[in-house]
């Protein structure tokens, strides 16, 4: 069976078509599926009978819950979805603001495993198992969103998605292009782009589709500005070079609402010495972009000390102080195995 969950207004349409339907049915689909979140074709109550049955030999939603759920003492929630034989973790992250206004993002993922294999990464020791589809990158969304409105005091689902849980987005970029079609496109959920985040290592074939094809804030896991140093880590590198990837998002307009970030894991005297600080801000000073200083779970990787919170806003400090805006983010769900770098699908 096919899943209709992933496809486009032009994809609906001609399978209105191929079941003799008009052409404007196809625009049902999409409401059923993107703004009514339907889970069964039987739901479809505007098309026919017959028009449900025909599309029940062929096709399915491609709704699944999630299969398991952890919570942190911290309010973070990672679930588990099954995706046939494998597993995927996702992450809710609510957030209340100084301004008591409710945020909640989710960190979802893109492939089964990671192929990428940053040595801090826990989620790289699970090797490569397979991309995701456009439809199982949107049923996380989906599924979460629906869980995060009965959760928040108001009613309200998701606010902010983020492309950073399991794999390297762009390395599935024809299927995390089509997820973030279907988000953002007013026939389907309408989302503006400028809540949604996508990650990447570096991919450059991947990331110039995403420059070029998508209104998405950027986010790149950078972790060391020095080449030599980055590769040790982050073997992608020595494939794509850093210096190609400054290259590559440099001549892009990221001084507006479009956001440029910048991912960095501290490790003490690995990363966060004067060096490394004064490195960051020729590479990036006269780039429009912010850095996020995360702090580092051991549990991942002993072999990588963690840098304390004295050296962090040090070097927090410094990088603002001359130009490059800097911040240190608040880690979440450490205790559940749900931090930046800890998705192994733990819940198995």
């Amino acid at each position: 069976m096919t899943t209709l969950l992933g496809k486009n207004i032009n994809e609906l349409q001609t399978i209105a078509q191929e079941l003799g339907l008009p052409k404007y049915a196809g625009k049902q689909l999409a409401q059923w599926l993107y703004v009514k979140r339907v889970r069964t074709i039987d739901e479809m109550t505007n098309l026919s009978l017959s028009a449900r049955e025909a599309l029940k030999q062929h096709y399915t939603i491609g709704r699944h819950a999630p299969v398991r759920e952890a919570v942190s003492v911290d309010g973070t929630r990672k679930y588990l979805f099954q995706v046939g034989e494998q597993f995927v973790e996702s992450v809710y992250i609510p957030v209340q603001d100084e301004e008591t206004s409710e945020r909640a993002t989710l960190c979802v993922s893109t492939q089964m495993g990671c192929k990428m294999g940053c040595r801090f990464c826990m989620t790289g020791t699970l090797g490569f198992h397979g991309n995701l589809s456009a439809g199982e990158i949107l049923n996380q969304i989906l599924e979460i969103d629906a869980i995060a409105c009965t959760l928040s005091s108001d009613g309200q689902g998701l606010t902010n998605i983020v492309y950073m849980g399991e794999g390297e987005p762009m390395d599935n970029i024809d299927e995390v292009l089509r997820s973030l079609n279907v988000m953002t496109s007013d026939w389907a959920c309408a989302w503006s782009p400028r809540r949604i985040t996508v990650s990447t290592v570096g991919i450059l074939p991947g990331l110039q589709r995403f420059l070029d094809e998508s209104e998405c804030h950027l986010a790149i896991s950078l972790h060391n500005p020095f080449t030599i140093e980055r590769q040790t880590i982050m073997p992608a590198d020595k494939m794509y070079h850093l210096s190609q990837v400054i290259q590559m998002v440099k001549p892009y307009d990221w001084s507006h609402q479009r956001r440029l970030s910048l991912e960095y894991i501290c490790w003490s005297g690995v990363n966060d010495t004067l060096k490394h600080a004064n490195e960051l801000l020729r590479l990036f000073q006269h780039i429009p972009c912010r850095v996020n200083l995360i702090r580092f779970h051991e549990g991942v990787n002993r072999d990588f000390p963690a840098s304390n919170d004295q050296q962090m806003v040090w070097f927090r400090d410094y990088l603002t102080q001359h130009g490059l805006t800097t911040t240190i983010r608040r880690s979440r769900g450490e205790d559940i195995l749900a931090a930046c770098g800890m998705l192994v699908n733990s819940l198995q």
